[in-house]
């Protein structure tokens, strides 16, 4: 039997972790994972992060630089388990990755650790890193950089305009 509000709240933080990412605001990253979180990555793609700092500093500085944005584009969680496909959309240079990520939780309900496994060997050549012959578009996963809210932008400019400030 599935704990449908287990199921929930798993699915909520993972959520807001993509907004936090999107928005760029520590005060969400704290909101979502656990102060000594791990994320791990494929070989020769970084990693592994060690620590809720980590993590932010990682993905605040692909949003400084790159306009870093990021999509889920499907979630999978049975109340136990969670898995989202996702794409990382880097503007500024002009390119995309696809991949997944599992998430393990702590006793608080926050993210402790993150697996991310790409669709694709990373290849800086390619301005799309994704799985070879899949049709995106008909399985209705987004082919352009989709637009922010307007909070998130506002989020994201002040969070911005705070990391600045401090360094």
């Amino acid at each position: 039997m599935i704990d449908e509000s287990k199921r929930e709240r798993m699915m909520d933080a993972v959520t807001g972790y993509f907004e936090a990412c999107n928005s760029a605001s520590r005060e969400l990253f704290a909101s979502y994972l656990a102060e000594d979180c791990m994320h791990y990555f494929p070989p020769e793609a970084g990693g592994p992060y060690r620590g809720r700092r980590a993590i932010e500093d990682l993905w605040i500085g692909f949003v400084a630089r790159v306009g870093s944005q990021w999509t889920i584009d499907r979630m999978v969680c049975d109340g136990e388990q969670i898995c989202v496909e996702w794409t990382h959309w880097k503007p500024g240079a002009g390119e995309h990755i696809r991949g997944s990520e599992w998430y393990e939780f702590d006793e608080h309900g926050k993210i402790n650790a993150i697996w991310a496994h790409y669709a694709s060997p990373r290849d800086q050549r390619r301005k799309a890193n994704e799985l070879e012959g899949f049709d995106y578009a008909g399985a209705g996963y987004p082919l352009t950089l989709p637009a922010l809210s307007a909070a998130t932008q506002a989020r994201r400019a002040a969070a911005l305009k705070a990391e600045a400030a401090h360094g």
